[in-house]
């Protein structure tokens, strides 16, 4: 073994991730410089979803106008089978 003197000081202070981790505790590894995460929770280049992302586009099909457009719909076919009821 070599006598040589380990400078883990200023490792040991940097400041931590804080990321919430699934087992509920905070994330203890360093913060990359600059930013407020870690290289595994966001801080490392090119993480985290793009610029426009097409996977976070909503579909509309619960929009207020889609849903008020559904409830229409649906009072008028039920204004239709009373009317054919009736018929009979």
């Amino acid at each position: 073994m070599s006598d040589h003197i380990r400078n883990t000081g200023a490792m040991l202070a940097s400041p931590r991730c804080g990321a919430k981790t699934r087992s509920g505790g905070a994330c203890r590894s360093p913060a990359v410089y600059g930013r407020k995460r870690c290289r595994m929770h966001g801080a490392a280049p090119g993480s985290g979803a793009p610029r426009a992302n097409q996977n976070a586009r909503k579909h509309g099909l619960f929009t207020r106008d889609a849903i008020a457009e559904r409830r229409q719909i649906q009072a008028l076919l039920g204004e239709a089978r009373k009317l054919l009821e009736g018929m009979k």
